[in-house]
């Protein structure tokens, strides 16, 4: 059972080739669950089990993060495009028996959640995405104000081994200055859940993994997007931010989406960057509009 996420089970699912750590729990129609940076599935433990009253729900963690695989990055890092992350989200899916789901993604988990909405259209029947705005979008509208604030996008994707080393001269310290940096709640996270970060953020090869995750966003993800530039998600999609966050304060991120997305909607949320741990009681009401309509299948 997972210590995190209560009444759900623990188990690796072999996606296509690639070991991934995923909690199932609940009964319904199909809803996947992918977290950010730095988190790992147990950062939806305020509100997977709720959803679970109603839907049986995968939280994942994303390859290269907490207990999944650790692959190399491979050529031009591509093994840790959001193509590749977002191929092992549909294969461990199908892996479950769910051909066509919901899915929710927050930070780099959201990102994930866009490639594979365009990559696999037909898996997915509605979209939500927590404090981002589309990777290509902040990319090509950086300026000094966003770079302050997300320096780790610019430092995790200089060439390895630099940010590697430079992090495990004190990886709780690294570790602790960001959540804490991006979290506008006391007490967020728990002890206990930092811990849990901290426990896989201690390993040589995730730190490693994270980088590449971040040199690809800034590299072969951004031809990608290039490449798609004209395609439009279909599907309905749930944009939340947090009101006290960068991306709020940076972005108009409903407008940022509409430039993405045909059916857009949301709004802001008293918090900082990690809605789910910081007002999951928030979240769970915006999730219901978007999935309340009964689901294609």
């Amino acid at each position: 059972m997972d210590r995190f996420l209560a009444g759900f089970e623990l188990r690796d699912i072999d996606a296509d080739g690639i070991r991934i750590r995923a909690a199932t729990g609940g009964s319904g129609p199909p809803l996947l669950l992918l977290h950010g940076h730095p988190q790992t599935h147990a950062t939806w433990h305020a509100v997977a089990p709720r959803l679970a009253e109603r839907f049986s729900v995968v939280a994942m963690d994303l390859r290269g993060y907490g207990d999944s695989e650790k692959p190399e990055g491979g050529e031009r890092h591509v093994n840790y495009s959001k193509r590749a992350m977002a191929a092992d989200a549909v294969a461990a899916m199908r892996t479950l028996g769910h051909e066509r789901f919901a899915l929710v993604g927050h930070d780099r988990g959201g990102r994930v959640a866009h490639r594979l909405v365009l990559d696999h259209p037909d898996a997915v029947s509605r979209l939500a995405v927590f404090d981002i705005a589309p990777t290509a979008t902040m990319y090509a509208r950086t300026d000094k104000a966003f770079a302050t604030a997300y320096f780790w996008w610019f430092f995790l994707i200089q060439p390895a081994p630099l940010p590697e080393r430079l992090i495990a001269a004190d990886p709780e310290f690294f570790l602790r200055t960001h959540v804490e940096g991006q979290s506008k709640t006391p007490g967020s996270p728990s002890p206990e859940l930092f811990a849990e970060y901290l426990r896989v953020y201690s390993d040589p090869a995730t730190r490693h993994a994270i980088c590449e995750d971040y040199r690809a966003a800034a590299t072969i993800d951004l031809e990608h997007d290039a490449a798609d530039a004209d395609k439009r998600i279909e599907v309905p999609l749930l944009a939340l931010w947090g009101a006290k966050g960068t991306v709020g304060r940076t972005y108009d991120v409903l407008a940022t989406w509409r430039e993405k997305a045909l059916d857009v909607r949301g709004h802001a949320l008293e918090c900082g960057h990690t809605l789910q741990e910081e007002r999951p009681d928030l979240v769970l009401a915006a999730l219901e509009g978007i999935l309340s309509t009964e689901f294609a299948v």
